[in-house]
């Protein structure tokens, strides 16, 4: 660990708060329900308030060349902006503030679009009032802002890729083009995945050839190594410095690398129901695509069922491939046997995007596709080897019979069993079915909450081939911001250990979900004193420590809580 600042940088340790403030109209956002020449007329009267004023778009070029200005102008050590959310804007603001030669720590922003103009958009004189609470909150917070510094930690730039299926390849590939020596395990045999089980596309192609070339390609690339029978015993280290043990075929390897891609996969779901597994003429749809590539088949009517397993307790989620891998197989039976008879039970049918021409195609080709109320679900009646399914069909308003000489049941798709594992030695999270959570759905779909490590592929949630090579690449991309660098810089608003107050009971390791703490004993004058560290590459900041800490002797720089207790007492005092 190195530390680094940017010069130059105004030296303001002893100088007296003088704090500048700008309000943002954000054109009707904030504006149109918020009283912002009000705000800024009381901003001003607040103590160490050198200089306030409103602007129509605050996180324009222009504002912030104005601010670079007002700073200099004024002898502002301290900014605060109240405009949107940080999530999005802090960056951008506190990239102003180091450009006008103050720390960008020395930065706080309050959120008065989010938590007032838009949560009472109907309540302007209230939405007024409490936008002049968060600034004064704000201001009262600045007065006690210190620079911080970030730390900068060097980078292995070698990536994992765990899963060798063609979310795995794809995501492989992408690291090793970009020159990046790139490791990719599997637990198989072979890789390759469940794609090896596909056998043709809706379009009626051979997916294999292209699965063939894709796989030649990784085992061929000088950047890729390839571990099979690998399998992944501990974990450690941090974004940009990763260690990981493994066993492959009994024998034990450590890796080390600085980003990680998990694309383990996902299974199909074997049903209880409808005699699967005791009537060979009961099968999944995989099952029944091997049989149809293989031209072993050879009915007169074929019965499927949709959503078998999915969509109720315990897997209330839809597994998005199903139909179009029924309609894909429907049309597969009608060109090879025109003459078979082909009937789709379903809720609805979901062949979401340009899919839909297919559910048209398979309508006009003569397949059948009756719907049920989830309620009165298909029942089988079997005898003497001889099939029948019963269904209410809801458009007809009766009840059906259809003898079949196959049902083929449309099971969604599962978790692999070691996924929960594998999470818990990665320390990353599972959905509440068990796939693997991102950070945020939408500003950040591929990462984990931890730094460094990324996901893509059936391991994250059902999707089909070309959304799970999509999402490869973009893992791989983002994996690439990591390991194109050097070096990584470190958020400094982490926790601190102040030595003098802990004394090693160890209250914060527990909870900390980033398992960042160790406890450490050292001799100090014939006594054995304990203390807490705090390792910076692995702390999120999320003040948990700090929460548990009965003494303050663990505190996350600039959430102390004596800059915390400003903030209430500037709440309840206005």
């Amino acid at each position: 660990l190195s530390e680094q600042s940017d010069p130059p940088e105004k030296d303001v340790r002893g100088e007296e708060p003088r704090i500048g403030v700008f309000v943002c109209h954000c054109g009707k956002n904030i504006g149109g329900v918020v009283d912002v020449p009000e705000v800024v007329e009381y901003t001003k009267t607040l103590p160490n308030v050198v200089y306030a004023e409103d602007n129509l778009y605050t996180c324009s070029a222009d504002t912030g060349e104005r601010i670079k200005q007002l700073v200099d102008e004024h002898d502002l050590n301290r900014v605060v902006v109240a405009s949107c959310t940080p999530r999005t804007h802090e960056p951008l603001f506190q990239n102003t503030v180091r450009e006008a030669c103050l720390n960008p720590y020395l930065f706080e922003m309050a959120n008065i679009r989010d938590q007032c103009s838009w949560v009472h958009m109907h309540e302007s004189e209230a939405a007024t009032q409490k936008s002049k609470d968060l600034v004064r909150m704000a201001v009262a917070k600045s007065r006690m802002l210190e620079p911080l510094y970030p730390q900068y930690l060097d980078v292995i730039q070698t990536g994992l890729v765990i899963g060798g299926g063609v979310a795995g390849m794809t995501a492989a590939l992408d690291l090793a083009e970009q020159n990046f020596e790139t490791h990719l395990l599997d637990k198989a045999d072979d890789i390759g995945g469940n794609a090896r089980r596909l056998k043709f596309t809706l379009d009626g192609d051979d997916p294999q050839d292209w699965l063939t070339s894709l796989i030649d390609k990784v085992k061929l690339h000088p950047k890729i190594k390839v571990h099979t029978n690998a399998e992944i015993t501990n974990f450690s280290g941090a974004v940009g410095n990763f260690t990981v043990s493994l066993s492959v075929k009994g024998k034990e390897e450590m890796l080390q690398c600085g980003a990680v891609i998990v694309a383990t996969g996902a299974e199909e779901f074997k049903p209880e129901e409808y005699d699967y597994g005791q009537n060979a003429k009961v099968m999944t749809q995989l099952e029944l695509e091997e049989k149809l590539s293989s031209r072993a088949l050879a009915m007169k009517s074929v019965v499927m069922i949709q959503c078998v397993g999915s969509r109720e307790e315990p897997r209330v989620y839809c597994s998005r491939t199903c139909c179009t891998q029924a309609i894909k197989n429907s049309l597969k039976i009608k060109e090879r046997y025109p003459d078979t008879s082909v009937y789709v039970l379903n809720r609805d049918i979901s062949t979401y995007g340009f899919n839909e021409a297919y559910y048209r195609k398979a309508r006009e080709a003569g397949v059948k596709f009756i719907r049920f109320d989830p309620e009165h679900k298909p029942e089988l009646v079997s005898s003497n080897g001889n099939l029948m399914v019963s269904v209410e069909d809801t458009m007809l308003n009766q009840t059906l019979q259809i003898d079949c000489d196959a049902l083929v049941l449309s099971t969604g798709i599962v978790p692999r069993d070691d996924t929960a594992d594998l999470a818990r030695k990665l320390k990353v999270p599972l959905t509440l079915h068990g796939f693997l959570l991102e950070a945020h759905m939408k500003l950040r779909p591929v990462d984990f909450a931890s730094d460094g490590i990324y996901l893509c592929g059936l391991a994250h949630g059902p999707k089909n081939l070309a959304e799970s090579i999509a999402q490869a690449s973009a893992a791989a991309s983002r994996a690439s911001t990591v390991l194109s660098k050097t070096q990584i810089e470190l958020e400094p608003r982490i926790s601190q250990v102040i030595d003098e107050n802990c004394d090693g009971c160890a209250y914060c390791i527990d909870p900390c979900p980033y398992e960042a703490l160790t406890l450490l004993e050292y001799a100090v004058n014939d006594t054995v004193k304990k203390t807490v560290e705090s390792d910076p590459a692995k702390c999120r900041g999320c003040g948990v420590c700090m929460a548990t800490c009965p003494k303050k002797g663990i505190v996350v720089r600039n959430f102390k809580l004596e800059q915390i207790s400003a903030m209430v007492e500037a709440a309840l005092t206005p």
